[in-house]
């Protein structure tokens, strides 16, 4: 009875930590793609999706790093948490200082301030230092803390370790594959748009039949792109986004498993069009990029998974 509860509770709290990675991957996803040049590694990742079940035809390797996700969103998470004690008693001590400035009650505020900000600056180094998980942030471990004191902290070991995990985030190679994802599309999508673009300078009955064949060649570049870009990140070369003629070829071998990847790709683009309805308040615009890595994300692992099924 008793392995079968340690074995329960180690698979709940395995399957709430994937759960809470998962979140913090899409928070995180957002949050690149509002970042100019830096929106490349949120790209850049979603190619990778469909890259790696593309190469492996199985749609549950399109989840990549959900366990650092969660690392990284128990950083956040924690030092958000840990700082807030110290928000609500800055505000205490703003606001007696504005009432009664240098009085007994805003010098009393601000001598607590002083106080919890050593003690939270503190445990927030000694939570980065255990590894950062959630739980550092709440419990200082005091035998533990006390133990180190003695023995001494190894700074090197700490620094080692987290320039390891720095580096197995790979956010170089998703940078990289970002950019010649965008190239490639944009090395497509630069003559369609050019005469779309340019329809509106012309006069009407050259900007009607500009127009018409700019839409009719978008409309054949999108049915090739999306895995276009799938054959470029499972292949990893650049040279994968121009050969159309294979993607042509692999689509006699699973029309079906196409058609539905390119059904599920615009289906879930027509949510991210009406959010451009009204115009969005820069404060929020994080809001519009969640909503993109939710949607997207999935029509980038069926699109790998299509791309699979024919090869």
């Amino acid at each position: 009875m008793r392995r079968w509860l340690s074995q329960t509770l180690c698979g709940v709290a395995s399957a709430s930590q994937w759960c809470f990675g998962a979140a913090s991957l899409v928070a995180g996803l957002a949050v690149l793609a509002t970042i100019p040049v830096l929106q490349l590694m949120s790209l850049g990742y979603l190619l990778e999706v469909s890259g790696r079940v593309t190469r492996s035809g199985r749609l549950r390797d399109a989840f990549v790093g959900i366990r650092k996700a969660a690392r990284i969103g128990g950083w956040v998470l924690g030092s958000w948490l840990l700082l807030l004690p110290l928000r609500v008693v800055s505000n205490f001590w703003y606001d007696a200082e504005q009432i009664d400035p240098g009085g007994p009650v805003a010098s009393k505020w601000r001598a607590g301030l002083l106080i919890l900000t050593l003690l939270t600056v503190g445990q927030l180094l000694w939570a980065w230092y255990r590894g950062g998980k959630l739980r550092h942030f709440f419990w200082p471990a005091p035998l533990l803390l006390i133990q180190r004191l003695r023995s001494g902290f190894r700074y090197r070991e700490a620094r080692d370790g987290l320039w390891r995990f720095f580096i197995s985030l790979r956010l170089a190679y998703y940078f990289r594959l970002g950019l010649q994802g965008f190239l490639g599309a944009m090395a497509w999508l630069v003559i369609p748009l050019s005469m779309l673009v340019g329809s509106t300078r012309l006069s009407e009955g050259a900007a009607g039949l500009a127009g018409l064949l700019g839409a009719l060649l978008l409309a054949t570049v999108l049915l090739y792109l999306p895995f276009l870009q799938a054959q470029l990140a499972a292949e990893r070369r650049l040279a994968a986004v121009f050969q159309w003629s294979q993607v042509r070829q692999q689509f006699r071998r699973a029309p079906l498993a196409y058609w539905f990847a390119l059904l599920v790709t615009l289906m879930f683009a027509v949510p991210l069009y009406l959010l451009k309805i009204e115009t969005i308040p820069q404060q929020i615009t994080w809001i519009p990029s969640l909503f993109f890595v939710v949607f997207i994300f999935p029509a980038r692992a069926v699109t790998g998974w299509a791309l699979a099924r024919a090869r």
